[in-house]
């Protein structure tokens, strides 16, 4: 005979991983998108929390105060929402690098909403921005995101989350370290291209006082960064390959930071 019986502990362990899925689903890259329905996002959450509570070992949330279990519910809503921020971190490499690119082809006061970020990114941050999104979906990203958070709750039990500020110091220290250096390889070619154009604008000007090369210059830094952005799209690949890894990287310094041994 199959026996339904579900008991308040039973319903306050589901709503802790509920509380812990929320968090991660409502800051992680792809399904934090604008875009993306809120009832998807809650219903994704429910059923993935589903999921969970049957996979997982059933375990004992002790508490005796409200205020005692208000602390566990933050513990697990800050576990959800660190996991999270560490993968969503990674998605505003190519945000920062869009901003450089602009600003060297004279694009930086046109800007526009991106529903990843949530916040105004240049035109050309948009566009690495849905390319890298577009490979990190086909590469399984998204497959990878939720495997990690299912593990979190082995290597993280309900209740069982030690914050280590240290750790996460040193990861964030190293996060931006990387967030510089791959930001600036990607808009590398536009930035030596445009360094090279700045030159021949300036000796034109030279040798030929009477050309506004202001106006000049103006036309052909956005032509010729235009061609250089597309050209350079075969370059991106190896970005997104990277990001992946960053994205891991960060997971998993995240995890550890927390008390999880990976």
């Amino acid at each position: 005979m199959i026996d339904y019986s579900f008991s308040y502990a039973d319903l306050e362990y589901f709503l802790l991983i509920f509380v812990r899925v929320a968090s991660f689903v409502y800051i992680a890259p792809f399904f934090s998108m604008t875009n993306t329905p809120r009832n998807v996002r809650i219903g994704l959450s429910f059923f993935v929390t589903l999921v969970l509570y049957q996979a997982l070992p059933k375990e004992e949330v002790v508490y005796h105060t409200l205020v005692g279990f208000t602390v566990i519910v933050l513990k697990e809503v800050v576990t959800g929402l660190l996991i999270g921020f560490g993968a969503n971190l990674c998605t505003m490499i190519v945000s920062f690098a869009g901003r450089i690119a602009d600003m060297e082809m004279g694009l930086s006061m046109a800007s526009l909403f991106d529903p990843a970020t949530r916040q105004n990114t240049s035109i050309t941050g948009i566009y690495y921005n849905y390319i890298i999104l577009l490979m990190l979906l086909i590469s399984g990203m998204a497959e990878y995101l939720l495997k990690a958070l299912a593990e979190t709750f082995i290597l993280i039990p309900v209740n069982g989350a030690v914050l280590k500020s240290d750790e996460l110091l040193a990861s964030m220290l190293d996060f931006m370290g990387n967030y510089v250096t791959v930001s600036f390889r990607i808009c590398f070619p536009i930035f030596a291209v445009m360094l090279i154009l700045n030159a021949v604008l300036g000796i034109l000007a030279k040798v030929s006082p009477q050309l506004n090369m202001f106006a000049v210059g103006i036309q052909m830094k956005v032509l010729v960064g235009l061609c250089i952005l597309f050209v350079t799209t075969a370059m991106l690949p190896d970005a997104g390959r990277f990001i992946y890894e960053q994205m891991k990287y960060m997971v998993v310094s995240f995890v550890e930071a927390m008390g999880g041994a990976v």
